[in-house]
């Protein structure tokens, strides 16, 4: 038996075309456009490739995309006024802080000076909190996909084991939240988990969000199990020429295609997910902000 393939870019395109079907009745029926802030400070190299990917694709759907582009030596007090414009701008409905910021840089301050109801990144203290006790948040983009593709591919996932390896505040808890309310058994397994490959072989779902490469084999799967992959790791790869590299997960996928019932590949799984994902939450924050429905199936 050999898995099913989830393909995350597909999935993304069919979220996307989701998102811009909205914005256009926005648009059309309300004269609304959703707009999307994005701010960067330094010129970090990873960042600018998310940042200029999420401007273009926020274009595509139709919604007014901004950029703030701040000097690496931007002071807090600049940093937290710009914020605070954005804010108070009734045209921005999502504010995204491209992460990491410069050493200089309080994240939790900075994060936390977002409005909650504009937090599209999911990452407020506040949100967290609502997440947490099962009411309206905003949910970070990542688990968001994770959850959309599980829900794609099983229907309900009401009492299935879900084991999430992993227990970062960007990934893990939240998933963890996320299934619970999808009345998932959830365990978070991490570095310190004893007899680890036991608790993963009795999951249906196993998420993978530990940040080393191709950490789970095969045989600790169950079969037929759904495996999500988050991880994005870069390995050295000789055979493609000096100096190249490939990228794979936190799951040896070759080994686990052959168990598993369903899997995410690496690239092109989990990651199209996470922007298609910041999309849909900026779209449904607009809703919020103006008191109308919330698109179907672009939430929690």
């Amino acid at each position: 038996m050999t898995a099913k393939i989830i393909d995350g870019k597909e999935f993304a395109a069919r979220v996307r075309g989701q998102v811009a079907t909205h914005v256009a009745r926005l648009k059309a029926d309300h004269g609304i456009t959703p707009g999307l802030a994005v701010v960067l400070v330094g010129s970090d190299p990873a960042s600018e490739v998310y940042v200029r990917s999420k401007g273009k694709m926020t274009v595509e759907v139709g919604m007014s995309s901004v950029e703030h582009r701040l000097d690496a030596d931007t002071a807090e007090a600049d940093l937290l006024a710009l914020i605070a414009d954005l804010n108070d701008d009734p045209e921005i409905h999502g504010i995204l802080v491209q992460l990491p910021l410069p050493k200089h840089l309080n994240e939790d301050l900075v994060i936390n000076a977002i409005d909650p109801a504009k937090d599209v990144d999911g990452f407020h203290i506040s949100n967290v909190g609502l997440l947490g006790t099962g009411q309206k948040s905003m949910v970070p983009c990542t688990p968001l996909g994770c959850l959309m593709m599980l829900r794609d591919h099983h229907g309900s996932l009401s009492g299935m084991d879900a084991v999430i390896i992993g227990r970062s505040n960007i990934v893990g808890k939240p998933m963890a939240q996320l299934l619970l309310n999808d009345s998932c058994t959830v365990t978070i397994a991490h570095s310190r988990t004893k007899d680890l490959p036991d608790v993963v072989r009795r999951a249906d779902i196993v998420v993978a969000a530990v940040g080393r490469p191709e950490m789970v084999p095969g045989d600790w799967i169950k079969p037929g199990a759904t495996i999500i992959d988050v991880g994005i790791n870069r390995l050295d790869a000789p055979e493609k020429g000096e100096g190249k590299t490939r990228l794979v997960g936190d799951v040896d996928f070759a080994s686990c295609v052959e168990v598993a019932g369903a899997i995410t590949p690496v690239p092109g799984g989990v990651g199209p997910m996470t922007i298609a994902c910041l999309l849909a939450n900026t779209v449904t924050a607009c809703c919020r902000a103006n008191g109308l429905a919330e698109p179907e199936g672009l939430t929690a």
